[in-house]
């Protein structure tokens, strides 16, 4: 069989796997997809589409593998990103799987800004980011508790002491201010793992969520990107805010904000929670 008749076939097998696929058939559409590999093992697409079948049947291994053979076909390849690192969260390696799925993110906001994709990553990306704080916060939750119960444990000591001694009147009211002086510093200690508001300049005007990839109109007003591009696309060309003429064109990447997001993230894990 000649190259193009291979490539012929393969793209039959292809749109067999696919019909199979919307059926729920994952078996038969993983037989078609590997058919179709077997005649040309260098179609990217071919790997996604098998890997997305694994997927479905929770089958992370091979996932992981079809999205490696996908990735060293295409670098750039959204999905074989994409489901990589969920292959690789469901190991529980999650520095790892968060690294391709911030790659993904990257790809598809290239490629398609407000495409289904881009959110769906983002969901998933910031489900990942979210337990990795959880797990983090616990642990430091938990240690703090035994740091302020040792060094109150301490206090405690310190004042019976004085107490035998007979200095009492002395003691008393002194071991109260460095209790109060000992919570306090611990409640400042937790803050960065305590709930609250996300400040307004980190929120797009419009949906009131924390930004992903901001950026700023002539007139000055930050959006999220997918959002404006949308209001555009079915509202108008005109800034929602200032209601001054704006096209796509003149949208540019807010980095000073981008990153200042970056860095409240860093700090502040809880605000990755997604409803």
């Amino acid at each position: 069989m000649g190259p193009s008749q291979a490539f012929s076939t393969a793209e039959k097998l292809r749109k067999a796997g696919n019909s199979y696929f919307k059926k729920g058939r994952f078996n038969a559409a993983i037989e078609a997809y590997t058919e179709a590999i077997t005649l040309c093992p260098d179609i990217p697409v071919y790997y996604t589409n098998r890997a997305l079948c694994h997927l479905k049947r929770n089958d992370w291994t091979r996932v992981e593998e079809d999205s490696r053979k996908a990735i060293q076909l295409e670098q750039n390849s959204v999905k074989a990103h994409y489901m990589l690192g969920l292959a690789l969260l469901q190991k529980q390696e999650y520095a790892d799987g968060v690294k391709e799925l911030e790659r993904a993110l990257d790809l598809g906001r290239g490629a398609n800004p407000k495409g289904y994709m881009v959110e769906e990553i983002w969901q998933e990306l910031a489900k990942a980011k979210y337990m990795e704080w959880e797990d983090l916060s616990s642990k430091r939750s938990w240690e703090l508790q035994n740091l302020k119960e040792a060094c109150e444990n301490a206090l405690k000591e310190k004042h019976d002491a004085f107490e035998m001694e007979g200095f009492l009147d002395e003691a008393g009211p002194t071991h109260m201010k460095q209790l109060e002086a000992l919570g306090r510093a611990f409640e400042k200690a937790a803050e960065a793992d305590t709930p609250s508001e996300v400040p307004d300049y980190l929120c797009c005007k419009i949906t009131l969520d924390i930004f992903r990839d901001p950026v700023i109109t002539p007139s000055g007003v930050t959006y999220e990107r997918s959002v404006i591009l949308n209001h555009l696309e079915k509202v108008g060309n005109f800034d929602p805010i200032t209601r001054e003429p704006l096209d796509q064109s003149q949208l540019i990447s807010n980095l000073a904000i981008k990153e200042a997001v970056e860095a409240y993230l860093q700090q502040h894990g809880w605000a990755y929670r997604t409803e």
